[in-house]
């Protein structure tokens, strides 16, 4: 019986060199395909960008509309008999979803529309866009408020679309 242990191997050394000697190719680069391109051109569109925007918008809203309008309650809810209270929710929900949709709908239309203008205009992607186009977008949604309200609107929503714009990190700055 041998009291010495046993030389171990190391594996990490020897995986290593082996993964060196398996990199794959460096693969070549790819152009892409008119039709690729010519996606790439509509997309680009600011209008077709911000019709996008205003839909996606407007769909949001219908969902978070419904959502919303399931909590509204009856002031008078002890009175009323289960279908009336049915009808009653279901009522709420249809005003509060095509409220909300208009409304997001709009907001989505403006803020991608004002910030494809601008992006174009500077020929940057950058965080500037972002607060410009939710200055344009508060300002014009509270714009009805007076100019104090526009003004509080601009600064809010800027704020809050560069504060998303950092949290999503996209434009990597």
């Amino acid at each position: 019986m041998s009291t010495h242990p046993e030389p171990e191997t190391n594996a990490a050394s020897t995986s290593s060199s082996s993964s060196e000697a398996q990199k794959p190719a460096i693969e070549p680069l790819r152009l892409p395909t008119p039709d690729e391109i010519r996606g790439q051109d509509i997309w680009n569109n600011c209008a077709v960008r911000s019709v996008f925007s205003g839909v996606v918008g407007g769909g949001l809203g219908l969902a978070f509309g419904m959502f919303l309008g399931s909590f509204d309650s009856p002031i008078m809810q002890d009175q009323m008999t289960g279908k009336q209270q049915f009808i009653y929710q279901a009522k709420q929900m249809g005003r509060k979803s095509w409220s909300n949709c208009k409304t997001f709908a709009v907001m989505g239309f403006i803020f991608s529309a004002a910030e494809c203008v601008v992006e174009k205009a500077r020929a940057k992607h950058d965080t500037t866009n972002t607060a410009i186009a939710g200055c344009v977008t508060g300002g014009s949604l509270s714009a009805r408020g007076g100019p104090k309200a526009a003004c509080v609107g601009c600064a809010g929503f800027a704020t809050f679309s560069v504060l998303i714009d950092k949290f999503l990190d996209r434009h990597n700055n």
